[in-house]
Parts: C-alpha cells; sequence; structure tokens
C-alpha cells in the first residue's frame, strides 16, 4: 500500500482480477501506520534488515518534503508525489486543510517506533519533532469556566486564519479514545502538564445526557477534582469510550503499556470492554460474530460501528451487524483464544481472509457482503497487534523509557477507575 514515493496510501481496492488500485490520499495516520507495520514486519523476520533500512528512510524522506503549519502535518497529501491535497480526488470535493491533533499523534508514534528500529534516522527524526509543540492543540484548564476552559486538546485548527488559525468547537472530552495518543505524547515530552490527564471524563458528569447515568464518587489527584465514573454492561464496571468502538479504547495500549502500568484499571476496564463486544456480538445481538469498529462499509464508504452501550454518546455508534476484523486482532491481548476464533469463522463462513492482502475491511453478517477495501489504519493496527503479540514489547519500546516512564507511567499508577 506504500507509493513509490514513501507515503502509505489510505485505501486500497482489491476487487478486480489485476493488481490493487491505490488510492490517490494519504493522512499522518496513514503514514504512521506505514511506518510501525515496517518495523513490524522486520521484527516478524517478514522482511530483512536492509529492507528496513530502505523502507523506513525512503518514508521519513517523504515526510521531510511534506508541507506543514504550526509544526504539524496537514491532513491530507497526494501518497504519489506529496502534495498537498485541497481537492478531493475522488469526487473533486474542496479540502480545507486541517491541523488533526489525533492524526498528528499516529504519524509521530510512526516515525518514534522508526527511530528506535533504525538509529541511523533518529537525527532526522529528532529535527521532524522538535518543532512539534502539543501545546498548540490544549485549552489550559479555567476554575472560573471550565467549558471554555477545560483543560483538553482541541480536535485541531484550520491554519489558514491568522495566529494560531481557527479551532474546532470542540476538545476530545472522553478518556477512553484514541486522542489520548496526543495526550501521552504531550505529557512526556513536556509540552502539557500532567495534570491534563486528570481533567478528561472518565464519563461525563452525572446529569449530563449520555448513554447511561454513571456510578462513581469525585476523588482528588495531584489537586485535580476528578470524577471517577463507570459504567455497567452485562453486569461489568467499565470506563465507556465515546462511541462504543473497538480502536477508540485498545488502539492505545498497542503502544503504550496501559494494562502493565495500571493492571486494576486501564487493564482491567480494556478487559471487560473486549468482553461487552464479545457479548453483543454473540448473545445480545445473536450475529454469531463480534468486533465493531469504524471501517469501510460492505457496499463502499466508510462508518463508525461499535457498541452503542459501550459509549458515552447517546445516539453512539451502532453495530448494525458489520463485523470488523481488525477488532479481533485489537482483542488478542484480552481474548486471544475468542479472537482467534472469531477470525477463523469470518474467513470460513463469508471468505473474509484474503490469501494476497489479509483480511479485508469488513463483513456485514447478515448479508454476507465482504468490502472490496482494505484501509490502511485497519491493517496497521492489525500489524500493530500481532506484533504485540509474537514479539510482545516490539512496537512499545520508545513509549516504556524517557517521558514515557518519568511522567506518564506515575499517572497510570496513581489512576482508581470506580470499577
Amino acid at each position: 500500500m506504500t507509493t513509490d514515493f514513501g507515503l502509505t496510501a489510505d485505501k486500497m481496492d482489491i476487487s478486480g482480477t489485476g493488481d490493487p488500485v491505490l488510492s490517490a490520499q494519504t493522512s499522518p495516520t496513514n503514514i504512521g501506520c506505514g511506518l510501525w507495520t515496517t518495523v513490524a514486519a522486520a521484527g516478524l523476520g517478514v522482511i530483512d534488515p536492509g529492507t528496513l533500512h530502505r523502507r523506513l528512510t525512503r518514508t521519513v524522506a517523504a515526510v521531510e518534503r511534506l508541507e506543514r503549519a504550526h509544526g504539524f502535518w496537514l491532513n491530507w497529501y497526494d501518497a504519489h508525489d506529496g502534495s498537498l491535497l485541497t481537492t478531493w480526488p475522488e469526487t473533486g470535493d474542496p479540502v480545507r486543510p486541517f491541523l488533526s491533533s489525533v492524526d498528528n499523534a499516529w504519524l509521530v508514534t510512526g516515525l518514534m517506533i522508526a527511530a528506535d528500529a533504525e538509529p541511523s534516522l533518529r537525527p532526522r527524526v529528532a529535527r521532524l519533532l522538535e518543532d512539534a509543540d502539543w501545546s498548540y492543540f490544549y485549552t489550559p484548564y479555567d476554575p472560573s469556566d471550565p467549558v471554555a476552559g477545560p483543560g483538553q486538546l482541541r480536535g485541531g485548527y484550520w491554519p489558514d486564519k491568522p495566529g494560531k488559525g481557527e479551532p474546532t468547537g470542540h476538545h476530545y472530552g472522553a478518556l477512553n479514545t484514541e486522542p489520548r495518543m496526543a495526550s501521552y505524547l504531550g505529557i512526556a515530552d513536556g509540552s502539557l502538564p500532567p495534570e491534563h490527564y486528570w481533567h478528561v471524563f472518565r464519563t461525563l458528569l452525572p446529569g449530563m445526557g449520555q448513554e447511561q447515568e454513571p456510578e462513581g464518587a469525585w476523588v482528588t489527584v495531584d489537586g485535580v477534582r476528578v470524577w471517577q465514573g463507570h459504567y455497567t454492561h452485562r453486569g461489568r464496571k467499565l470506563v465507556p469510550t465515546w462511541g462504543g468502538s473497538m480502536f477508540e479504547a485498545l488502539m492505545v495500549p498497542l503502544f503504550v503499556p496501559e494494562p502493565e502500568w495500571s493492571p486494576h484499571s486501564w487493564g482491567t476496564s480494556h478487559h471487560r470492554y473486549v468482553r461487552g463486544q464479545i457479548d453483543h456480538g454473540l448473545k445480545e445481538a445473536g450475529y454469531g460474530y463480534w468486533g465493531f469498529s469504524p471501517a469501510n462499509i460492505p457496499v463502499g464508504g466508510y462508518s463508525e460501528y461499535g457498541v452503542d452501550a459501550l459509549g458515552m454518546q447517546e445516539e453512539g455508534y451502532n453495530s448494525k451487524g458489520v463485523v470488523t476484523p481488525h477488532a479481533s486482532f485489537l482483542a488478542l491481548p484480552y481474548e486471544p483464544a475468542a479472537a482467534v476464533a472469531n477470525l477463523t469463522a469470518l474467513d470460513r463462513d463469508f471468505g473474509a481472509y484474503d490469501d494476497r492482502y489479509g483480511f479485508r475491511d469488513s463483513v456485514d453478517t447478515a448479508t454476507g457482503r465482504v468490502s472490496d477495501f482494505v484501509l490502511a489504519l485497519d491493517q496497521g493496527m492489525v500489524a500493530a497487534a500481532l506484533a504485540q503479540q509474537l514479539r510482545p514489547g516490539l512496537l512499545q519500546r520508545p513509549f516504556r523509557t524517557g517521558g514515557f516512564r518519568a511522567r506518564v507511567k506515575p499517572l497510570l499508577a496513581k489512576e482508581r477507575f470506580s470499577i
């Protein structure tokens, strides 16, 4: 899925009998996935050290050529030449360049993994990251107006306005979602205060509109008053995500060892979250299969899939009978036998596994329709999960040392979910 220029395309159409068709576009997340997947492939013996060096060097060189703003990368580029996209390749619709905190976190993650695996690249990656100051996305906490000043990260900025640019109208307020990777990166490098971690919601506060009225208690940690709320699903107490999808909860711990550093909070909640996904697919909805996470719609396009009861959003993500194989890979550390059995069934009953390219992106269990696409994000999660299962810690090395050990680990050690 990686072009000759060195950037991993957003998706690949494998519906035809000939060569797969790569999309024109790529994003910072896609590029990060390409980097860590290359390292995973080398660590698992799929490619040799020389190939690892060539591929990582080519991608880092491509990233060095990409247009940036405020030290960060914009949301869409042409995967084939690195030019900034201002029109969408598939429709011609205009694209307003955007700086996404989430997307940039995954590219920085990939760059850090590349630098760890290939020492010759460390000076170049360090130069790329020296201007990536996460405080750009941060709104400091204002006790007199915690709505305007929540101590959280914005979704991002459109940089085409004077000054910092035009911010999104929302902040990332839910802790158990994938934006926490940006939070960890900023806390680790010192550009975000550690207290930011405590200002992000475990659940929304009691009385706020959300999927379930939470139980829990107020506690004070590091001088911050924290609502330690939880949901209960099928008798299990857990910390919900925003929409109820698998990758919101379980993409970050592929890299940051949350279950190890916080076994009775993060580790316990992650395991119960997986059980909730399994129970929804097999018992609540009765699909016979499980694993729900944003992915390609089997008939084309993209949609969020999840278990509504596991997310805070009142109109959360619904499963709709669409099972996403990458969700089973994310579940491997918690329910390995169930994950392998589920993947085996998806291949046996629907032909979801492609001998050339791995698992296709999604399966509609009602119609039997299997997606004709492979998405870089989802394959990136598959590769990282396989690496973690077969070579534990391979992709985690950069996130176990330095600021992660000094600043992030102590926060997770103090975490006491009310579960």
